[in-house]
């Protein structure tokens, strides 16, 4: 869905592969930022400027401690309720939270799903999660979708983030429509035909300046989702044969779903995991995209679907969570989660504990969760570095703020509905 990236040089190089191609690259895995230019309040996961990804790293945290069986701390969750605005939108980061938002508050639709999901797994936050539905709707786009910000074109990724937060809270995204059209009615506007000179089934961002539409692993990874219904947590769907592509005059949501999980698994063949460039230098490993492929496909076909990704994770992805922070380890947990693996053991890394020192000590562990869970991290340790490189909705936020600006799921019941 698209949403954390920061203005380094690795940040510029990616907003120019974006605009070369009219589609979100994710960047890769760059040094982050020496030290937060802003001062952030307490409560806040990660060490990092939050001016542009402090709600969804701290929501993203938030969702994976509750994944995990984790009760967080009060102090982060009223860090994240307290960049809500007046209006139930969420911005990014707000310095001063007693002070009014204006015209000028960056508030997008990508951190405001992202809290209303995590609030939702938390529970006791109606209020605010309402408010903040209500605003998601009010900037709803006629094609039934949203785009990152209020008032731009749809894409899938900000369209996808939506319906998870639609289908978390028990709103059901067809009957939230604009001039007739749902948001899933918008989504399929962004999948491609099967064959592979078309984008052999995958999921465009949105279409470029001359209107085509692009394949992207990024975009499709969330489409995969978005079409499914499912938020950022999800569980392993039911196990089905390997996915193919199947043309279709006009493709229900589960076969775009399965068309493009198809594309996914195509994709990862070669190397077990996915891969992102900036100009001008070699392709990379992309961890946090590899993440998200494993989810979605989990979700749509079962976990044998994501076991070479899943395993390349496993191996490889300790180092990059580490130097990147509170929304990598949560991405690695939800991958966890939807394959039934783990998290406390996720290639001999105690994700969970990793994501606990990067901000303030967890209440404790959920009296459910009390037989499985490991002991969390309760020391006051230095804290992970945290890069806002790395999920999928944050190229978005590279895209509006680098062009625009001079400018990116757990099915469970809560006690409170919004």
């Amino acid at each position: 869905m698209n949403v954390r990236r920061r203005s380094s040089a690795a940040a510029l190089a990616a907003i120019a592969v974006i605009g070369a191609a009219a589609a979100p690259a994710v960047a890769a895995d760059p040094s982050p930022s020496a030290s937060p230019s802003t001062t952030a309040p307490s409560g806040l996961y990660g060490t990092t400027d939050p001016q542009y990804d402090g709600v969804w790293r701290q929501s993203l945290a938030l969702l994976a401690q509750d994944t995990a069986g984790v009760v967080p701390s009060s102090t982060a969750v009223k860090w994240l309720t307290d960049q809500q605005c007046a209006n139930g939108a969420f911005a990014p980061f707000r310095a001063d939270p007693a002070a009014a938002c204006d015209a000028k508050t960056p508030v997008d639709t990508n951190n405001t799903a992202a809290a209303v999901q995590a609030l939702w797994a938390v529970g006791g936050h109606g209020d605010v999660i309402e408010k903040a539905l209500g605003w998601l709707k009010s900037v709803q786009n006629k094609d039934g979708g949203w785009g990152y910000s209020p008032g731009t074109p749809s894409d899938a990724n900000s369209t996808s983030v939506v319906i998870g937060a639609l289908t978390a809270t028990e709103t059901n995204p067809e009957d939230v429509a604009k001039g007739g059209r749902s948001p899933y009615d918008a989504l399929l506007t962004f999948a491609l035909p099967c064959a592979k000179d078309k984008g052999a089934g995958a999921f465009a961002f949105q279409p470029d300046k001359d209107g085509k539409l692009l394949a992207n692993a990024d975009a499709t990874a969330a489409g995969v989702l978005g079409a499914l219904g499912k938020g950022l947590v999800t569980e392993a769907g039911e196990k089905s044969e390997a996915a193919s592509c199947t043309d279709a005059g006009k493709p229900t949501r589960e076969r775009a779903a399965a068309n493009a999980a198809a594309y996914l698994t195509d994709t990862l063949a070669k190397d077990g995991h996915l891969v992102s460039a900036l100009g001008g230098s070699a392709d990379q490993p992309d961890y946090g995209n590899t993440a998200d492929a494993v989810v979605a496909l989990a979700a749509q076909g079962g976990t044998d679907k994501a076991a070479e990704p899943l395993a390349w994770l496993k191996k490889n992805a300790a180092t990059w969570a580490a130097q990147s922070g509170p929304a990598a380890y949560a991405q690695l947990i939800f991958a966890a989660h939807a394959t039934g693996t783990d998290p406390r053991d996720f290639g001999g890394t105690d994700l969970v504990a990793k994501l606990n020192a990067t901000g303030p000590a967890p209440q404790g562990v959920a009296a459910k969760d009390t037989a499985s869970a490991h002991a969390y991290e309760t020391s006051d340790e230095k804290k992970d570095d945290d890069s806002p490189f790395g999920v999928w909705w944050f190229v978005g936020v590279c895209l509006v703020f680098g062009i625009g600006i001079g400018f990116l799921l757990s099915n469970r019941n809560k006690k409170q509905q919004p």
